[in-house]
């Protein structure tokens, strides 16, 4: 497969942007074409997926019905009216010599993603790879077998009515480990792994690859409510953050209120999300939620938890020197929000914390490639190196220097 990648990789990198939006096109007109194919697989993995006890948040993840598939098929033709960034220049410049010297983007070659009860990861990597001209090996969770196995049959489809190789994009369908680890040690082909999962899936990718990864997806997502916020506005972001999708891995998992306002601003959030939300509260929090229908008192490592569901941590903090310290010391690195009208405070809170989004009086949820812009994403990226917050097109390429000159030797 490996092998294969990099050949299709070589024929990809000289693609026109024409025969390559062909074939996005294509994936989306077969998407819709085979919608009700998809959706017959999609029930047999959330049918074993129930059988073998998996969460809500995974079987809302796994989750496939008309509106995502439609979601799905939009966001491929997004991709298509995106500028094609291979071939653009960076940037320009004439050297003394007479040298004109550019930086032109090129595909990565080779990209490897490994991802979880994720089915339409599946289409969201095939599409930005093929736009950007890389060739892309996918493994995806035994919880998405049969949809995952719909999906690449359209790709496959449209690949071959594109006259492109199908080794643009192959699927390692056996669900056996050993061939993760093996995936992870094939640097003579791949180029880049991105693992899409929770924190078990990047610790082993890191550990045992010998392949550049791209760690992105996990990360404790807090909002901190200023003492000058308003906070009728606030439980608005808070609910939003919280529960248009828990599932997902930019919706909020710890509260951080300013001891000034606790009092005021915890009961109304109680009263907006009682009957949706169960909160883990430390202990100065406790008795403004007392009101809660589902609470209980926070034990070690709930801080550190990404909770994927309708469970949200609280905390009290004297102010946002506090708050800065518990997100420092639990890992905000994904997406975190400041809720306040004093701009020093939200310039503070933009400039100490170390996520790859933050925002000031808006929900986490907005870290995403298409509400950012992109079209679909690979990842969201949470480290500091090469690509960071959603990984869309530019983020799939590097970069080579191009000189041109007359003839020039060095001196």
């Amino acid at each position: 497969m490996g092998k294969a990648a990099k050949q299709a990789a070589f024929t990809l990198a000289t693609a026109s942007t024409r025969q390559k939006n062909l074939a996005l096109s294509l994936i989306a007109d077969e998407l819709e074409a085979n919608a009700a194919d998809i959706l017959d697989a999609n029930k047999k993995d959330i049918e074993l997926g129930r059988q073998a006890g998996l969460s809500e948040a995974l079987l809302d993840r796994l989750l496939l019905n008309e509106s995502r598939l439609a979601a799905i098929a939009g966001d491929v033709r997004n991709v298509i009216s995106l500028n094609d960034p291979v071939g653009s220049e960076i940037d320009h410049k004439v050297l003394e010599n007479g040298m004109s010297l550019a930086r032109r983007r090129v595909p990565l070659g080779v990209v490897g993603v490994i991802y979880e009860a994720r089915p339409n990861v599946t289409i969201d990597i095939a599409a930005l790879c093929l736009k950007t001209g890389n060739a892309s090996i996918l493994r995806g969770g035994k919880e998405t077998f049969y949809s995952n196995m719909e999906l690449v049959k359209v790709i496959q489809n449209a690949l071959a009515k594109a006259d492109l190789p199908a080794a643009c994009v192959q699927y390692i369908e056996k669900p056996d480990r050993e061939l993760v680890s093996q995936l992870l040690k094939l640097d003579e082909y791949v180029d880049m792994i991105i693992p899409r999962g929770g924190a078990g899936l990047h610790k082993m990718c890191k550990e045992n690859s010998t392949i550049p990864v791209i760690i992105g997806g996990f990360g404790i997502s807090h909002i901190f409510v200023d003492q000058s916020a308003d906070l009728a506005k606030s439980v608005d972001v808070v609910e939003n953050a919280k529960t248009q999708r828990p599932s997902a891995c930019n919706s909020l998992d710890t509260l951080l209120v300013h001891q000034d306002v606790a009092a005021e601003f915890l009961p109304l959030l109680v009263e907006r999300l009682n009957d949706k939300v169960s909160f883990v509260a430390a202990d100065n929090a406790m008795e403004y939620l007392a009101q809660a229908k589902q609470l209980q008192q926070a034990k070690a490592g709930d801080f550190d938890t990404e909770w994927l569901s309708y469970t949200l941590g609280v905390k009290v903090v004297a102010g946002i020197d506090q708050a800065l310290e518990h997100m420092q010391v639990h890992n905000a690195s994904h997406s975190d929000a400041i809720m306040t009208n004093d701009l020093l405070s939200a310039e503070r809170f933009i400039n100490s914390v170390g996520s790859a989004a933050v925002y000031v009086n808006a929900s986490t949820r907005f870290t995403d490639g298409a509400q950012f812009g992109l079209g679909a994403e690979v990842a969201v990226s949470t480290q500091k190196l090469h690509a960071r917050g959603p990984m869309g097109l530019e983020e799939l390429t590097s970069y080579k220097w191009v000189g041109k000159a007359d003839y020039l030797s060095r001196s």
